[in-house]
């Protein structure tokens, strides 16, 4: 039976947090803040606040540092000290990208037996880009960027592609966006852990309809 398969983007197609965490560790080390726990704290603080006011991308993450830096030293980043961080995060800004390995033959795969969509969330023109970037776009037979991935957009999603929950099944790293609230849409998922997880993504997941499998590489064998 063809189902509908619903991929995550971020740190389940490609690399995402991680190239964040490098740009944080070099930022620390180039902030060289007497007290890198505080420093880290104050940094996590800001990063929350603004990831309220202004959602998710690299420009709301590059702010964050800046904040961070007039937080800590008292006083406005200079332009100089904005330039040095921003070119800390060079590879954010534009959009590198580095692809979960095989990933285009497990979806081409995929792409023989089922119908295949995509569902990522962020600024909208930065997940564009990357979409185009990877080259992945072919695999699939629409692409969504929203805001957020609550129960609501789950919902408005499978109204919007007419799609039956029963056959659909979220694909993604994380518990938060990409697992709980497709379930509670009533959609099937599969959780694909990643070591490098962004925190704010967390969650504990306690049902047992959840498949879990190791790799992207799982997929074609349960599907």
């Amino acid at each position: 039976m063809a189902l509908t398969l619903i991929f995550d983007a971020d740190d389940t197609l490609w690399e995402n947090n991680v190239l964040f965490e490098r740009v944080s560790e070099d930022f620390f080390a180039w902030l060289a803040h007497p007290d890198d726990a505080h420093a880290r704290a104050v940094r996590a603080e800001i990063e929350t606040a603004n990831i309220a006011l202004h959602g998710y991308g690299s420009a709301v993450f590059l702010r964050s540092l800046h904040d961070c830096v007039t937080h800590l030293r008292g006083r406005p980043a200079t332009d100089a000290e904005r330039a040095e961080v921003a070119a800390l995060a060079t590879a954010l800004l534009q959009h590198e990208l580095e692809l979960v390995p095989g990933v285009a033959d497990v979806l081409a795969e995929l792409g023989t037996r089922h119908e295949l969509r995509l569902m990522t969330k962020g600024d909208p023109v930065e997940q564009q880009r990357k979409i185009e970037v990877s080259g992945l776009a072919g695999h699939f037979r629409s692409t969504h960027v929203v805001a957020r991935k609550d129960v609501a957009t789950y919902r408005a999603l499978a109204g919007e592609l007419a799609l039956d929950p029963s056959t659909t099944w979220m694909i993604g790293n994380s518990p938060r966006s990409d697992i709980l609230p497709a379930r509670a849409a009533g959609l099937n998922a599969v959780f694909v852990p990643h070591p490098y997880t962004w925190a704010h993504e967390e969650a504990e997941i306690d049902d047992p309809a959840v498949l879990t499998v190791d790799s992207l590489h799982d997929l074609p064998v349960h599907f």
